[in-house]
């Protein structure tokens, strides 16, 4: 950020400054302007280039490092450098997005199954081309732990979001992962709190075998049926509890 092709914007006065200091360098991150390790001015840089004072910069500071945009150092080579952000840690916020989305908005239970299932199988081709023993081998393990018919509502809960967790990162695509971890980890536990009185763990435990099996074997096309037949019927679960 040593000359102006660099710098982000400058913003007029407003209420919230440090939200608009933060929006303009995180603009800068996602427009390349700004790249990965590089070091951002001092406090008292940005204080200046932003004619605010250096806590609310350093407000703006706090609010990108929260998104894991930017990460500080201390000492003399210390200061905020643009992160390197992966996959693993977008996940996380992904999941509470989600979760605060559905929770907030009053979405509907088949509005919610609906997306869920059609995201969840549009992974299914690469699911049964990508799938590694060690994606089956979870799964089975989730499988076996559902057949106990000792374990708990809540552990079945538990073990049902694994299996498709599992499931959906059987496709070995990052992308398809993040974006599914709202649906399967804010979505289905969701669906699980609404239907898990009336559902038959059997129907489940079933319908999960089935997936399985046309993953180990490759079957695209049985794959996607299971998925159907369990959207089927937890969309029924969900009316006969109306």
């Amino acid at each position: 950020m040593s000359d102006n092709s660099k710098n982000p914007k400058q913003t007029t006065k407003r209420p919230n400054l440090s939200a608009e200091i933060a929006d303009a360098i995180r603009d800068a991150i996602i427009t390349g302007q700004l790249i990965v390790d590089e070091r951002l001015p001092s406090e008292s840089e940005l204080s200046a280039q932003f004619n605010v004072s250096r806590p609310t910069v350093r407000e703006a500071l706090k609010r990108l490092a929260a998104q894991s945009l930017i990460r500080t150092q201390r000492g003399a080579s210390g200061g905020a450098f643009v992160n390197r952000l992966s996959y693993e840690q977008a996940y996380d916020q992904q999941v509470t997005t989600a979760t605060l989305l559905l929770s907030m908005n009053g979405v509907g239970f088949e509005t919610a199954c609906d997306a869920r299932f059609a995201l969840e199988r549009a992974c299914a081709p690469l699911a049964a081309r990508n799938r590694t023993q060690h994606h089956l081998d979870r799964m089975r393990s989730e499988l076996e732990k559902q057949r106990n018919a000792a374990l708990s509502d809540e552990a079945f809960c538990t073990s049902d979001v694994a299996f498709h967790r599992a499931f959906v990162d059987s496709a070995c695509n990052q992308v398809l992962s993040y974006q599914l971890a709202g649906a399967i980890e804010a979505m289905q536990p969701l669906m699980n709190m609404i239907t898990y009185t009336r559902r038959s763990r059997e129907k489940i435990v079933d319908l999960h075998d089935r997936i399985l099996t046309a993953l180990d074997q490759g079957d695209m096309a049985e794959c996607d049926a299971a998925l159907e037949a369990l959207h089927s019927y937890t969309v029924d679960l969900g009316k006969s509890g109306r």
